[in-house]
């Protein structure tokens, strides 16, 4: 009897949990807390696009306003309940939305929140591009990033966290530090290139309103429980290892008013507790963490 050879991709070996080396987050914490928010810009009546009450419904006037609705009022909201929490965030954000929502970028920049390459728009996915097309896409989303900023993007989240076979290649070439693609672990892990490490960083991809009140039509509700039942065991589990927690937004969906102040009762119970936590960005960790286990080719 012989045995199937399964494919693997060779980016990183497996690691368990228990036989990993212990660390601190600062100041000796052991659960770090990020709100990632997804900032995208779509193209009208073309292009790929969520659908509000259907999966994979094709793009009209009525879905593309639904999403835009984000831009114009959502991260607005989002904004002003994040600075009434005094907390920091990281911003998935489409280049394109320098061109067409140069506020937004404004408003980031002015709370010195972190932006995280998220290619050009989240009405294309790189995943079906050749390789030179795809140096393009993660070359201009960079570029677009450090002209308006100032300052040159660390991390990277793909448009429907979707890669190629050289995706992880071209970040590191592209001067990347880390990404948010690879969601499969809690802790930070080093992920092998063509020229040298990677770092994954935690990314939710359940605690996360897009899959859960989009795709899977749950209750503002049910994604509340499950923020704080996400935060409470691994707050629990932190006293083991350090851990990483985030929650994953995007304004056209948490910044339905019904629905933010589920995330506000949410953030409410997360601080009950905040002396025991680092809350910071996925900058910040990867810098940290890379400071503490360095990468070994």
């Amino acid at each position: 009897m012989s045995l199937l050879d399964l494919k693997t991709h060779q980016r990183y070996p497996y690691m368990p949990l228990v036989e990993r080396p212990d660390f601190f987050w600062p100041d000796g914490k052991r659960l770090a807390v990020a709100i990632c928010n997804n900032i995208e810009v779509f193209s009208f009546l073309e292009g790929l696009g969520s659908d509000s009450a259907a999966i994979g419904a094709p793009q009209t006037t009525r879905n593309y306003a639904w999403r835009d609705y984000g831009n114009r009022v959502g991260q607005w909201y989002l904004f002003d309940l994040l600075d009434e929490f005094d907390l920091p965030a990281s911003h998935n954000f489409n280049s394109l939305l320098f061109e067409h929502c140069p506020q937004i970028a404004d408003r980031i920049i002015a709370r010195g929140d972190e932006f995280v390459g998220h290619g050009r728009t989240n009405a294309e996915r790189q995943d079906v591009l050749g390789e030179d097309e795809e140096r393009r896409l993660i070359e201009e989303a960079r570029d677009s990033i450090q002209r308006y900023s100032g300052k040159t993007p660390g991390g990277w989240l793909g448009p429907y966290l979707a890669q190629t076979p050289v995706t992880l290649d071209l970040l590191k070439e592209a001067g990347f530090d880390y990404v948010l693609d690879w969601p499969a672990d809690d802790q930070p892990f080093w992920m092998r290139t063509r020229s040298g490490p990677l770092l994954s960083v935690p990314y939710s991809i359940e605690i996360n309103d897009s899959p859960s009140m989009v795709f899977r039509q749950q209750s503002a509700m049910a994604f509340e429980s499950m923020m704080i039942d996400q935060f409470d065991e691994m707050l629990l589990q932190s006293r083991k290892w350090p851990l990483v927690f985030t929650i994953v937004l995007h304004p056209f969906v948490i910044g339905q008013p019904y629905r933010l102040r589920a995330l506000r009762r949410a953030l409410t119970h997360i601080l009950k507790s905040r002396d025991e936590l680092w809350i910071t960005t996925p900058g910040e960790i990867a810098r940290h963490y890379a400071s503490e286990c360095s990468a070994k080719e």
